[in-house]
C-alpha cells in the first residue's frame, strides 16, 4: 500500500463511525424473558421480581449480555431509531479500495458499569480506536481493525463499552495474499482476560514470562489469582521465569480438530525452575519422542497481532 492510503487509513483513529443512536426500545421484560429462555438462563434475577428483590435488588434486571441486544439495528438493515453510519460507510469503501473485502470477527470485550433494569433507554456511540499495519494472517493480508463502542442510558451516563475487533483481509489468493494459502487457518480462541491476569498477557507480549509473587509470603503462584493461596494476602507483585523447566505431564491431542490448530499437537503440563507448573503446547518435538522429565526452554508464538503465548521446546536440539 501507499503511503497515501496509510495516512487515510490512519486518519480514521479517533473518528465517529456510528453517530449516538437510541435503540429502538426501552429493557422490557418480554424481550428479556425470550433471551433467557433462547440461552437456557435460569437466574431468577432476570425474570423474579420477588427473587431479584431478596439479592437487594429493586427489581429484575436484564443480563448483562443483552447490553448489544437493545441498540441492534433491524433487519431490514436500517437503523431503526435514524442514527446515521457515514463514518463506518465512508471506512468499508476505503477498505474495500485496498483490496480488504472479507472479513471476520476476532474478539469483542465488554466492561459493564452497571445493570440494566427495565425502562432503561439504551444508546450507543462508535468510533475507531486503531487500525494496524497489514499482516499476514492465515486468512490473507489484512488488517486488525478496533472500534470502541460507547453504551449510555436515558440521562448520558455511559452503562457499558464495548472492544470490538475485527480482521479486514483480502480473500485467499487475491491481491498480495500468500499463494501459499491453500485453507484459510482461523484465529486461535481467545483468552479470558481479566483483572487479574491482564499482567500476564501483557507481560507475553513483551516476550516475558511472569510469575505472580505474594508480596507478604514470598510464594509464587501459577495461574494468577487475587488472593495468596497459602496465606491470604491480597498484595503481591511478580517475577520473570529464566523459561527452564521440565515437562511434569503431557497429552496428544488429536480430537476435537479445531482449525487454528495444526493436528496432532502437544499439550504439556511443565514444571519451571522457578517452583510453579503451567500449561503450554510444546513445539519442535513429534509427539512418540515427548517424555515426562524431558528438559525444555521457553519460546514464544506470535499467534497474531494481539494474542501472544509461551509455548517450550526441546532442551536437547536432538530431541525431535
Amino acid at each position: 500500500m501507499t503511503t497515501g492510503y496509510e495516512e487515510q487509513l490512519q486518519a480514521f483513529t479517533g473518528r465517529e463511525l456510528v453517530a449516538l443512536t437510541p435503540g429502538p426500545d426501552p429493557v422490557n421484560e418480554p424481550m428479556i424473558r425470550h433471551w433467557t429462555a433462547a440461552m437456557g438462563d435460569t437466574s431468577p434475577v432476570y425474570t423474579d421480581a420477588e427473587a431479584a428483590r431478596a439479592t437487594g435488588r429493586a427489581g429484575v434486571v436484564a443480563p448483562a449480555s443483552m447490553c448489544q441486544a437493545w441498540t441492534m439495528r433491524g433487519y431490514g438493515g436500517a437503523d431503526d431509531a435514524g442514527g446515521t453510519r457515514p463514518g463506518f460507510d465512508e471506512l468499508v469503501e476505503l477498505l474495500d479500495a485496498g483490496g480488504y473485502t472479507s472479513v471476520v470477527a476476532t474478539d469483542s470485550e465488554f466492561e459493564f458499569r452497571r445493570e440494566l433494569v427495565p425502562g432503561d433507554r439504551i444508546a450507543v456511540r462508535e468510533v475507531v480506536e486503531s487500525i494496524s499495519a497489514e499482516k499476514r494472517t492465515g486468512l490473507g493480508a489484512g488488517r486488525f481493525v478496533t472500534t470502541l463502542k460507547t453504551y449510555t442510558d436515558q440521562h448520558g451516563r455511559t452503562v457499558a463499552t464495548q472492544r470490538w475487533r475485527t480482521l479486514r483481509h483480502r480473500p485467499t489468493g487475491a491481491g498480495t495474499a500468500d499463494p501459499a494459502n491453500t485453507a484459510p487457518q482461523a484465529l486461535r480462541p481467545r483468552p479470558a482476560v481479566n483483572r487479574d491476569n491482564s499482567f500476564w498477557f501483557e507481560g507475553a507480549r513483551e516476550h516475558r514470562l511472569l510469575i505472580q509473587r505474594c508480596a507478604a509470603c514470598a510464594r509464587l503462584r501459577h495461574p494468577p489469582g487475587p488472593c495468596c493461596p497459602a496465606c491470604g494476602s491480597l498484595d503481591w507483585d511478580t517475577v520473570e521465569s529464566a523459561g527452564h523447566g521440565e515437562v511434569y505431564s503431557f497429552v496428544v491431542n488429536h480430537h476435537p480438530r479445531h482449525p487454528a490448530f495444526d493436528f496432532p499437537h502437544v499439550v504439556a503440563v511443565l514444571a519451571l525452575e522457578e517452583g510453579t507448573r503451567l500449561i503450554a503446547n510444546l513445539t519442535g518435538v513429534t509427539p512418540e519422542n515427548v517424555m515426562v522429565g524431558m528438559p525444555v526452554v521457553l519460546d514464544w508464538l506470535d499467534a497474531d497481532p494481539d494474542l501472544t503465548l509461551p509455548v517450550f521446546r526441546p532442551a536437547d536440539p536432538e530431541a525431535h
